[in-house]
Formats: structure tokens, sequence, C-alpha cells
């Protein structure tokens, strides 16, 4: 089975990479970026049935969230 496991970083932690992104857009012409939160996508193939407990390995618990999507 493959999945996709993606990390963001919590809503009330401040994202400097995403500020530093969205202020780079503005700067390129884009005026209308307002914001922009940067996170990590894992594609993992994975034949178990805790893929919970490895979604959660992979991810830092107390800084960022996670979804499991189930993929092709």
């Amino acid at each position: 089975m493959k999945y996709r496991v993606i990390t963001m970083l919590r809503s009330g932690i401040k994202d400097n990479q995403g500020t530093a992104v969205a202020a780079a857009l503005r700067g390129l012409g884009f005026p209308d970026v307002i914001d922009c939160r940067i996170g990590k996508m894992y594609d993992i193939e994975y034949t178990g049935d805790e893929i919970e407990k490895v979604a959660k390995n992979i991810s830092n618990e107390v800084m960022e969230d996670y979804i499991i999507e189930e993929i092709q």
C-alpha cells in the first residue's frame, strides 16, 4: 500500500520560511499573496498496519500536525 504523509506546522506556530516565501512572491509581482505555510510531503510504500505510528515518528508532534492519505 502507498501512503502520502503531509506534515505542517501547527496553526499557532510562526512559520518563518512561509513568511519569507510570501514576502518574496509579493516582491516578484504577486501582491495578492497574503500568507504561505511550508510543509513536508512523504510518499511511503508500507505493507504493515501501523501507518499512524510511522507518521507520528516522522513528524514533530509538539510543533506539527500530519495528514495521512492513501494513494494509488
